[in-house]
């Protein structure tokens, strides 16, 4: 930065009163991006508790743990480097792949590229020892594990441990590809949005493998039915909403209406409602359905467009999929959706609805089905639906 700050002004420290306000825009997932208020000194105790179980260090009490800790894993050579594929805007890179890492003397890569391209990720993690990944689902994991695929001894590997995804579907499938290339990596699949975390699932190749949508519930995390009367009964097969009673945000910005939507007091508990719907099995695990506001209801049934997704991307010619409804005059809505396809792909629309027809009960097949060039999605790997409802429409 010499070039440009040839006499670089230190700021004047400022003694925190109280009352800041830290902000962070959502990734505008279900529809225009909300800026997401916590109060400064409540978001940097949800870093202090949340952050270090990540890494294997207890929870931190007290924010000036860090320094010490910071001080200890440079003596043992063994700070974080981690390298974040999302845009840094988002709190998924900017949390993990940015803010997390210097609180404890770690280093953060970037990559050059605009776009995100795997041998760029990967030549990086060679080139810089990276140790962590931060990335956001399949979007992210597909491309990464089809390089290694395509040339499995041309990256050293050896120096990342971790891969943390948030704030899209990362498939099991993928999960045990990418491991068995990385043997030593563990992968955490974080469920979380920028008004904070839920659950959580763990993949190593000394774990079972779970199923992709299932996640332990974090201790600041409830699934409540819809009415918010009482908890959902674990091994019960009702469906609730997951809400989160931990760090819970002041509101949204300059938006009232959708902050009392989605933040609420229930029996003296403030709560965030995220919109994401799950069921409980008998022994806690949850097994997440999907967000409630994308749910399509067909014919009096309902369909979650993450299932049906996680159905298509099965077919070895499909690379990705987004589904969702569309107007139907007799049902109301029917399941539509849009898949692109792995490189030398071939199969049709027919043929990935005739394989993905054994997996899934009929009225969640989709009615229609487009295979296009690319599965719209934003640079974070969020689902672009607005995009791929007008390519549907196209054609």
């Amino acid at each position: 930065m010499t070039p440009f700050l040839p006499k670089p002004r230190v700021a004047a420290k400022t003694q925190p009163q109280g009352d800041e306000i830290y902000m962070l825009y959502t990734g505008g997932t279900t529809g225009m991006p909300k800026g997401v208020m916590y109060p400064l000194d409540g978001f940097t105790e949800f870093f202090m508790r949340g952050f270090p179980p990540m890494i294997g260090l207890p929870p931190f009490e007290d924010a000036a743990q860090f320094g010490p800790a910071a001080r200890q894993m440079v003596d043992a050579n063994a700070t974080v480097v981690a390298m974040s594929g999302p845009p840094l805007m988002h709190g998924t890179g900017c949390w993990l792949g940015l803010m997390f890492p210097h609180m404890l003397g770690g280093t953060s890569v970037l990559l050059e590229n605009r776009g995100f391209k795997p041998e760029e990720v990967w030549s990086t993690v060679e080139r810089d020892r990276v140790s962590q990944i931060i990335i956001v689902g399949d979007a992210f994991a597909k491309p990464l594990l089809r390089a290694l695929e395509t040339e499995p001894d041309r990256w050293d590997t050896s120096s990342l441990k971790l891969m943390i995804s948030s704030g899209a579907m990362f498939t099991t499938e993928v999960k045990r590809g990418l491991i068995d290339h990385v043997p030593e990596l563990a992968i955490a699949d974080v469920l979380g949005s920028t008004e904070g975390g839920m659950g959580q699932s763990i993949m190593t190749k000394d774990t079972p493998p779970s199923e992709t949508a299932k996640f332990t519930l974090l201790p600041v995390a409830k699934v409540l039915l819809p009415d918010g009367s009482r908890e959902v009964v674990p091994g019960s097969g009702e469906v609730g909403m997951v809400a989160q009673c931990g760090m819970v945000p002041l509101g949204y910005y300059k938006d009232p209406e959708k902050s009392a939507k989605t933040f609420k007091e229930i029996d003296g508990t403030r709560y965030a409602f995220i919109g994401d719907m799950a069921t409980i099995d008998a022994d806690g695990t949850i097994n997440l359905l999907g967000r409630g506001s994308n749910c399509i209801n067909t014919g009096g049934e309902k369909v979650f467009p993450e299932e049906v997704e996680e159905a298509l991307k099965l077919h070895p010619d499909v690379a990705d999929a987004l589904v969702f409804g569309l107007e139907d005059e007799r049902f109301g809505n029917r399941v539509a959706g849009v898949v692109s396809l792995e490189q030398g792909g071939s199969a049709d629309a027919g043929d990935i609805l005739e394989a993905t027809r054994k997996l899934l009960a009929s009225y969640k097949l989709p009615k229609d089905l487009l295979v296009v060039p690319v599965v719209p999605r934003a640079p974070n790997g969020k689902a672009d639906y607005k995009t791929a409802k007008s390519m549907m429409a196209d054609g």
